[in-house]
């Protein structure tokens, strides 16, 4: 039972935006880029980020992996995230049907970048 409150109150604050970035207000009013990534999206990214730190539901883990989603938002539009995500996570198919995931320049560069946004907001949401 502690569980699914716990979780539902994850949820809440990923729905409310709970972030620990001042929002930017937009000084140019001819383009105005929002990160927007689903919130489905989010919860899946901190669910599976807390998986990879151990597993343990305590407040400075779920934090620390709702800040990082906010810190990857800040550097990859959602659609790069998703594309990048894709090419990383199916690179490792084997033979020819594989190389589409692996070989072209966009792959490349969009996992590099991912690497990239993860290592940053690693490093600036997890205490070490």
């Amino acid at each position: 039972m502690n569980k699914i409150v716990f979780l539902s109150a994850l949820c809440i604050a990923l729905l409310t935006g709970c972030s620990t970035t001042a929002e930017k207000q937009p000084t140019d009013t001819t383009a105005v880029v929002m990160h927007d990534y689903p919130t489905r999206d989010r919860v899946e990214y901190v669910f599976n980020c807390i998986a990879k730190h151990g597993g343990k539901l305590d407040y400075v883990t779920q934090y620390a992996c709702g800040c990082k989603i906010d810190k990857i938002a800040e550097k990859l539009t959602f659609a790069e995230y998703e594309a990048a995500s894709t090419f990383a996570m199916l690179r490792s198919t084997p033979g020819e049907k594989g190389a589409v995931f692996r070989d072209p320049s966009q792959s490349k560069d969009l996992r590099t970048r991912l690497k990239e946004a993860e290592s940053y907001a690693e490093s600036s949401c997890f205490v070490k």
